[in-house]
């Protein structure tokens, strides 16, 4: 029998407003799943389990009395701690805040509580999500579902591994170099990173830079497609949030439910590098072992991709100024409190003159035109979503990808800042194992604001691949990990590497 908390969030709410699931009864599940396997991956770390209860109850009252219902009404979520939850203890993974309480919410988790979401807890993320290797010196390492000792990737990684092992329905998530599709990919759920401005993003600090965005995580791309929706928001207050005066455009009803889509009529480029990216050997031939399984069922699909020269460059340039408007002040004045991977950003962005800066800025609309020419061919490209299997976490980062030494900490995440780059969206959808027996993520990216599009097509996939034991999303063993050892007890558990 099916537990509440394996639910997909879009089943549950369909249960929760035909009142056969109540929400207190959904949110025991999640806990109670929560207390029996967090032991073994250390996903939520902050715990709000008697907020969360009281909201719960104060849902089953509405449903009871009939009242209209929200679109989350009665969902438990995971919130990123890197993002402010009221009275929630929020660190960012940094020892700076270790003990820190906001006293309010972040805008975007004010807006999905009043769309009816139940904050349960937050989820861990490397320190202020600087690298796709979930672990810090608050908390320590995030373990991957399907096996603990391994990476979960991230910055999003608490999230992607708390949906995974069904301990909540939805997370809320952030991406600037694959944030949100890297774990995905690792753990077997969906990540998809929307066109910057489509969620707003008030916390980003650089306003005008469309590197980092907040996005949904979920199961299934129906769930995901309900969570975006009720992000997504036309706010004046994120420069990037492009409005018309009077009208609103970025409506829920255009993102959820995915309209259904014939993959007969797409023209598909398929790429395992995007021509650049360090793709290992493995993944490459699971990525063509994958596609060639259902590449024949759209009206095009060739081996193709835009021309990303000058992608690594300019990423590395525009990720360090990043970093060093964001970070400099905490790197100058307590080096011995923060970690090497925002250090190392930190230099590096002082190493940079007002020169390299126009440069990238420059390279990066030339690339970014490029795309828009490839995309007058093609209506998405298919590509792995990392290029690596899971690594042991006690790896800080991939040092080297079949031999050759990577550029930098972030050169293993080039398929997914290829995307970022450029701004279009993208989604991490999970495809079966890969040889390695540890999940495969498949990157679907769109077109310029293609965010409905790029929904639509992972829809369609899913359903196409659900029948397949080789395609079809993997789930963790949750009796394995309740049997497991505690992830804290493992060596070099706490810290940075």
């Amino acid at each position: 029998m099916t537990e509440p908390c394996d639910l997909a969030a879009v089943e549950a709410r369909q249960l929760i407003g035909a009142k056969q699931l109540a929400p207190s009864e959904l949110l025991q599940s999640c806990i109670a799943r929560i207390e029996a396997v967090d032991h073994a991956v250390n996903a939520m770390v902050a715990r709000d389990f008697t907020r969360a209860r009281a909201t719960a109850a104060a849902a089953d009252a509405a449903v009871t009395r009939g009242d209209d219902l929200p679109p989350l009404h009665g969902l438990p979520i995971g919130i990123k701690d890197l993002t402010a939850a009221e009275g929630l203890r929020t660190t960012q993974g940094s020892v700076l805040f270790a003990d820190h309480v906001p006293a309010a919410d972040d805008p975007l988790v004010a807006r999905l509580r009043r769309a009816g979401a139940n904050v349960i807890g937050k989820t861990n993320t490397p320190e202020f999500g600087a690298g796709a290797n979930t672990r810090n010196a608050v908390y320590g390492a995030t373990g991957n579902p399907f096996d603990p000792a391994k990476s979960c990737a991230g910055s999003s990684g608490g999230a992607a591994v708390a949906l995974a092992t069904g301990m909540a329905p939805l997370c809320q998530g952030s991406d600037t170099g694959g944030s949100l599709r890297n774990p995905a990919a690792f753990c077997g759920i969906v990540g998809f990173r929307p066109t910057p401005g489509m969620v707003p993003f008030l916390a980003r600090g650089m306003g005008w830079s469309g590197l980092p965005v907040l996005g949904p995580m979920a199961r299934t791309v129906a769930d995901t497609a309900l969570l975006l929706a009720s992000m997504a928001s036309d706010d004046g207050y994120d420069p990037l949030a492009t409005t018309i005066h009077g009208r609103t455009v970025r409506r829920a009803e255009d993102l959820y439910p995915p309209a259904a889509l014939d993959l007969a009529r797409l023209r598909v480029a398929l790429t395992p590098d995007f021509g650049f990216a360090p793709t290992e050997r493995m993944i490459r031939d699971t990525f063509a072992e994958k596609t060639g399984l259902f590449r024949h069922v759209f009206a095009v699909a060739e081996d193709a991709a835009p021309d990303c020269s000058g992608t690594d460059e300019t990423f590395e340039v525009l990720r360090a100024v990043a970093f060093l408007g964001s970070h400099a002040d905490k790197v100058r004045e307590t080096p011995d409190r923060v970690g090497p991977n925002v250090r190392a950003n930190v230099a590096e962005g002082l190493r940079y003159s007002a020169a390299d800066v126009a440069r990238a800025m420059t390279a990066q609309t030339a690339i970014y035109r490029s795309w828009q020419t490839f995309f007058e061919r093609y209506d998405v490209i298919l590509s792995p979503a990392i290029t690596v299997s899971p690594r042991s976490w006690r790896e800080l980062y991939p040092a080297e990808i079949d031999g050759a030494a990577t550029r930098t900490y972030f050169h293993w995440l080039a398929l997914a800042y290829a995307v970022t780059v450029v701004g279009h969206p993208a989604i991490s959808l999970p495809v079966g194992l890969d040889r390695a027996g540890m999940p495969f993520g498949l990157q679907i990216v769109g077109p310029r604001g293609g965010d409905a599009l790029v929904l639509r097509v992972a829809a369609e996939l899913e359903a196409l691949l659900a029948g397949d034991a080789r395609t079809a999303r993997p789930v963790p063993d949750i009796a394995a990990l309740k049997a497991a050892p505690a992830i804290s007890g493992m060596e070099g558990f706490l810290g940075f590497g």
